[in-house]
């Protein structure tokens, strides 16, 4: 089966401060993109299709593409925050795209077979690719899934990250919680982003890292979706059409059935300047395991 990398990297990195998708963290350059690149090599992936924002292309094509192009194929869709609905103008004063919604949607035209989606700046270790290439060659068009992350696995040093933290019946999605979730002297609490009270989780609870497996008929609903967005959103400067939400709603509405499955994986990201010295040091340990060469590409 063919099989798609979508990678999404459109995002500046307001919090780490830059262009954080290529920050050198290989001991050769290698960015944390490559790795994920080089892991779904492995597990089977044919294609990647890289969300960029337009101004970034060439930078990413000199860099990331240049390392990978005789390995896999490669495309680009660029995600731009003009790029509505007919009918519907950007507000005024809005500064950012739309979010990882509207993300996945710019790519509609790239991905006609299943496909997983990541985000540029996370590592989430070949053990997650074995179970989303398993999970896409084993599903139906109407069935979507996460790869699970045990919270514990998916904490920064530095600070609070977002993670959408699961509530399942077995191993079926029964709801999807967008938080902030920050290690504290009273335990893992989590912050739910749209305003709910703070809740306390387990070491073991099972958090999405955006590693989703879908089939293209996520794009049908995304088109459909995405205007309902913008009639209802709150704040028009910066409210955003989050994949977790719409995958929330999908499962409401009978559209596909989503269901979690779990990895022992470790993610490795970087969030804020300071995780940088130690997604570093990981990956060198697991080089010099020989989970990985030292010269990525050769």
């Amino acid at each position: 089966m063919k099989k798609t990398l979508l990678i999404m990297a459109a995002g500046m990195g307001s919090r780490f401060g830059g262009l954080k998708q290529i920050e050198p963290i290989g001991p050769n350059g290698e960015f944390l993109i490559d790795y994920s690149i080089y892991d779904a090599i492995q597990n089977g992936f044919d294609k990647v299709v890289f969300v960029i924002k337009k101004e970034n292309e060439q930078i990413f094509k000199e860099t990331v593409g240049n390392r990978i192009s005789k390995k896999i194929k490669e495309e680009y869709a660029f995600q731009e925050m003009k790029d509505l609905p007919e009918g519907y103008q950007v507000p005024e004063g809005r500064e950012k795209p739309w979010g990882t919604g509207q993300a996945i949607l710019s790519a509609k035209d790239k991905i006609h077979e299943p496909f997983i989606i990541i985000n540029a700046d996370d590592f989430y270790g070949k053990e997650a690719y074995a179970v989303a290439s398993k999970f896409l060659d084993q599903n139906q068009e109407d069935t979507y899934g996460i790869v699970g992350y045990k919270v514990k696995n998916t904490l920064s040093e530095n600070g609070a990250v977002k993670r959408a933290v699961c509530r399942l019946q077995g191993n079926e999605l029964l709801e999807l919680t967008e938080s902030s979730i920050e290690k504290t002297e009273k335990g893992i609490i989590a912050t739910p982003l749209d305003g709910r009270d703070p809740f306390t989780i387990t070491e073991d609870t099972l958090v999405s890292m955006n590693m989703l497996c879908f089939t293209p008929s996520i794009f049908s609903y995304l088109e459909k979706e995405f205007p309902k967005f913008l009639d209802s959103m709150k704040d028009p400067l910066k409210s955003e059409y989050l994949i977790p939400d719409i995958l929330w709603k999908a499962k409401q509405e009978n559209y596909a059935s989503v269901f979690v499955y779990p990895t022992d994986a470790s993610w490795i990201g970087i969030t804020y300047k300071e995780d940088k010295p130690l997604a570093c040091k990981k990956i060198k340990e697991k080089i010099e395991k020989e989970e990985y060469p030292e010269h990525l590409w050769k």
